[in-house]
């Protein structure tokens, strides 16, 4: 009586646990959600070579460029933050982003002393003028004028990193624009904290040339590239997980029946 017990309480335990199992394996993969008040995070750069390695283009050499004029306009602008705004949250992100283009522009500089690109010293025609219209403002127009154009600024400079990051054969140029992106991204970020930013005045991105065709162009490269990177070739990760599903459910009932026959 007390062994017939004792197996049927294991195979409670077993039905249990499988079933806790099975539930685990086939539950659908949720992202990491950051916690109110994490730091924003940002990715490290090591393991990617700064040699000048690899061909320059064009577009490497004017990104190189726009990172510099960013930092001279973004500087100042931020240290006027610091002087006329009457929001902390505002002085606060004018601080940490003239700041953090500090460290920025000495990357770039490094960057363009090494693959011979000529940057200017002065900000240009546009960022002037933004400069000028924070100067002419006065603590109750600064705020909106400080964040709005930054935060357009940002919003520009951002598909041309990941255009220069996806496609240049230079290496310290890809490695400035892994820096970059994070600078960006973190700037955004902070320009949108203020709770002021004018969404309603960005620009509309231009409509899709191909309709429900996917979010980016895929090729049979990019196909082969994707289905040979982790896992097994050819095998989807739904798959692997049924196979272990029945593996598992086939070892309880065997379990099973091992104590039944004791």
């Amino acid at each position: 009586m007390l062994t017939t017990r004792t197996s049927r309480r294991t195979t409670r335990w077993l039905v249990g646990i499988s079933a806790a199992a099975l539930t685990f394996l086939l539950a659908p993969v949720s992202p990491v959600q950051a916690a109110p008040g994490d730091p924003i995070p940002v990715p490290s750069s090591n393991g990617l070579s700064d040699k000048g390695v690899g061909a320059i283009s064009d577009a490497d050499k004017d990104f190189v460029i726009k990172v510099r004029l960013a930092g001279l306009w973004e500087i100042p602008a931020g240290n006027m933050a610091v002087e006329k705004s009457n929001d902390q949250r505002v002085v606060k992100i004018g601080q940490s982003i003239a700041a953090q283009h500090v460290v920025l522009d000495k990357l770039d500089r490094e960057v363009a002393k090494k693959l011979n690109i000529d940057l200017p010293s002065k900000p240009n025609d546009d960022q002037q003028f933004w400069l000028q219209e924070m100067k002419d403002a006065n603590a109750t127009t600064f705020d909106q004028i400080f964040i709005d154009r930054l935060r357009a600024a940002h919003g520009k400079i951002f598909p041309a990193i990941a255009t220069i990051r996806s496609t240049t054969r230079n290496d310290s140029v890809r490695k400035l624009a892994q820096e970059a992106n994070q600078f960006v991204m973190t700037h955004m970020t902070l320009l949108e904290s203020s709770n002021i930013v004018d969404y309603a005045a960005l620009p509309t991105a231009p409509a899709p040339a191909n309709p429900g065709s996917g979010p980016v162009p895929v090729d049979g490269q990019m196909l082969a590239a994707a289905s040979s990177s982790g896992g097994i070739p050819g095998v989807s990760t739904t798959v692997i997980l049924l196979v272990l599903a029945a593996a598992l459910v086939a070892g309880v009932i065997t379990s099973m029946r091992i104590f039944r026959a004791r």
